[in-house]
């Protein structure tokens, strides 16, 4: 639904075109689960369309397609053994490895274990029909370790079917071939999608093969109802790992790998599947939506532990091996009532999610042979299981909306020893913890909307911080769940006839933050010992300058800091330390033009602040950056086919840069360097059936 307002003068200086209609942003749902428009809701929260996010980018990973989106800080590891680092507002900065503390979900599946830990790896970027980010208290809605929300939709097959092959050539050996196939009409639709990857990595063993396969079949029983069946597939062999890099190490080689990278041939393997369900069937008094997933993974992960810190019998080895079971359903029902002069629509869910890991850990020596898997060391079953009903209700009053909601989390480990030669580590724990939401949106203007919100949230320790943390190497049962609380308060804005603006100041305290008690050896342990405060503000800007310029802007502000003092690794971090893995500022621009059918252009430029890599900031702090990117496509049309063609320049003024830090590594190579100057070159064709 397309909604069309009347621009009128908004801000002392600042006239508005009068009498000028504009479309209000399209629908979103993440955050209210109903559909409904981003300008009303009284939260943070983005939209980006495909065409944005893909078209003249290599569509390799997620970083690509979220620099638009203020708060969030994607760190482009250039190492696929170890996945993107994503942190919104300083949720998941902490995280060594994947995405930590943010909810990731693809058509409404978790791409998250319900511990919080997951992966951006498995969703296929070819498909993709938008994004929606989500920031502030609304976050916490979607559960524990929901301190953004980040959700992916791909698109149904529709439209005559048509057939796409698409290859590119990059800089360090890198290519990509992808095939795909789709259609539909009004009573089914469909889509296949196979990718493959090979790169030989900007750095020192850093290669990397990546295959992807992607099927939807969407049907239409009746006018009434909607039901999709989705397969994925993720096959990632041998994947080396390169390691971070101390920085005299930076200096003297940024391309390198870490020696013992090279001693041990840290690598990783990961075979990843999962079927997915999604059906919703509306009725007079409501709708029914309903997600049933299961998948498995398996990973193992050849590390760097040396070999006399495996002497231990409290040790685990050097390689960890394991198969993951999982699966989960969300059912929730959505019904409106008309009051009259309001509208009240609630919305009533229950999320479970079950994972469960037969884990192995082995040496990663045999003899005086390293890099290979030796003797067991480790031999477990662990499971999480999280479940969590909640509420949710919006009242629209005329200019004022309402928002409100109440989740009840509880999230339990149960962990099965089955190596007791060292003991028998066995137990379980369970936290739960009720999170409210409250918000307010008003039209101060029929251009100008102001509003607030409050939350609270619960972040759950992951699997691998509980695995170390207790005596003796043992399970960390002991340790709580971190608590948050989060106010925001925000306008948005049209200011002219294609130009919005959002601004949002928000301020989050957290108290008992999982922060590190010693590290040594390549292992963690963590502890509650924390209270932190962010203070910060985001800047979203995008215009359509013209008929054939579009521009956007983001910029975020934060301050974030302990405000507590605590000790870690026998080192006092005093109250006022900054978070590491946050920058205080960030800045992304981009200017797209397309003077004519068939060609566009864009550069984009990014900025970013230093970075603390570890507590006490004493460290060496990855220095400030800024990155600038250029690319071109072409297409051509002849009868059925249409070609395309991409150009493109990363780095185009050759910077050297850290690209993301490993925060409080205990080796003290906490730095990845990002690569120089690089180019991609693409060409596709996509033939339409008549």
């Amino acid at each position: 639904m397309r909604l069309k307002l009347t621009c009128i003068a908004l801000l002392p200086g600042l006239t508005l075109a009068e009498q000028t209609p504009y479309e209000i942003d399209e629908l979103v749902i993440t955050g209210s689960r109903y559909q409904a428009s981003g300008w009303q809701l009284p939260f943070s929260v983005n939209r980006i369309d495909a065409e944005q996010a893909t078209l003249g980018k290599p569509g390799v990973n997620l970083s690509e397609a979220l620099g638009s989106v203020p708060g969030l800080v994607v760190q482009n590891r250039q190492n696929y053994a170890q996945d993107l680092q994503i942190s919104s507002r300083g949720f998941g900065a902490r995280s060594a490895f994947g995405i930590r503390g943010i909810k990731l979900l693809a058509d409404g599946v978790p791409l998250s274990n319900p511990d919080g830990q997951g992966q951006a790896a498995t969703f296929d970027l070819d498909t993709l029909e938008r994004i929606e980010v989500l920031r502030g208290p609304f976050a916490s809605v979607y559960g524990s370790n929901s301190g953004g929300v980040i959700q992916l939709f791909s698109r149904d097959g529709e439209g005559t079917p048509k057939v796409a092959l698409d290859t590119s050539q990059a800089a360090y050996g890198t290519n990509r071939t992808r095939v795909s196939a789709e259609g539909g009409n009004d009573k089914a639709g469909f889509i296949i999608n196979r990718s493959h990857f090979e790169t030989d990595g900007y750095r020192d063993h850093s290669g990397a093969i990546l295959d992807k396969t992607f099927a939807k079949l969407t049907l239409y029983p009746d006018d009434l109802s909607k039901l999709s069946l989705s397969f994925s597939e993720l096959d990632q062999n041998d994947t080396q790992d390169p390691q971070g890099l101390t920085w005299d190490q930076v200096q003297a080689d940024r391309r390198s790998a870490a020696p013992s990278a090279l001693q041990f041939d840290t690598r990783k393997t990961v075979d990843h599947r999962q079927f997915a369900l999604n059906y919703e069937r509306s009725f007079a008094a409501g709708t029914w939506q309903s997600t049933l997933y299961s998948g498995t993974r398996r990973v193992i992960q050849y590390q760097s532990i040396p070999v006399f810190v495996q002497a231990p019998a409290s040790q685990s080895g050097g390689v960890i091996d394991f198969e993951r079971r999982f699966h989960g359903i969300g059912n929730r029902w959505i019904q409106s009532f008309n009051l009259g002069s309001s509208l009240l629509t609630v919305t009533t869910g229950l999320d479970y999610d079950y994972s469960r890991d037969d884990r192995q850990g082995y040496e990663n020596f045999v003899g005086a042979t390293l890099g290979v898997k030796g003797n067991l060391r480790r031999d477990e079953r662990n499971e999480v299981t999280s479940l969590s009903p909640y509420v949710q209700a919006a009242w629209q009053l005329g200019k004022l909306d309402l928002q409100a909601g109440l989740r009840h989390s509880q999230v339990e480990f149960d962990v099965d020893d089955r190596f007791l030669s060292n003991g028998d580590d066995s137990g379980s724990v369970t936290y739960r913890e009720l999170t409210p939401t409250l918000g307010a949106s008003y039209a101060l203007l029929p251009a100008l909307n102001i509003y607030a919100s409050w939350g609270k949230g619960l972040e759950t320790p992951t699997l691998n911080e509980l695995s170390y943390s207790g005596p003796g190497n043992s399970f960390g049962f002991e340790l709580k769940p971190a608590t948050s609380e989060q106010i925001e308060v925000g306008l948005k804005a049209r200011l002219a006839q294609a130009t919005s603006l959002q601004l949002a100041l928000f301020q989050i305290d957290t108290d008992d933050e999982l922060v590190v008690e010693s590290a040594n050896g390549g292992r963690s342990r963590f502890q509650n010992a924390a209270q932190t405060r962010r203070r910060g503000v985001e800047l979203a800007l995008e215009s359509r300058l013209s008929d054939t310029l579009r521009a956007n802007l983001a910029y975020t502000q934060i301050d974030a800091t302990y405000s507590k003092d605590f000790t870690s690794n026998g080192r006092l971090i005093e109250d006022g330390n900054h978070l590491p893995g946050i920058p205080a500022r960030t800045l992304y621009g981009e200017l797209a033009w397309q003077p004519v059918e068939g060609f566009s252009t864009a550069i984009e430029g990014l900025y970013r602040s230093k970075l603390y890599v570890e507590d006490s900031n004493t460290a060496k702090a990855a220095p400030s950056h800024a990155l600038f990117n250029w690319q071109a496509r072409f297409e051509q049309k002849a009868g059925a086919l249409t070609f395309n063609q991409v150009l493109r320049i990363d780095n185009l003024l050759d910077r050297e840069y850290i690209g993301s830090v490993i925060v409080g590594d205990g080796n003290g190579r906490y730095y990845e360097p990002g690569p120089e100057r690089a180019w991609y070159v693409g060409a596709g064709v996509q033939y339409q059936f008549d």
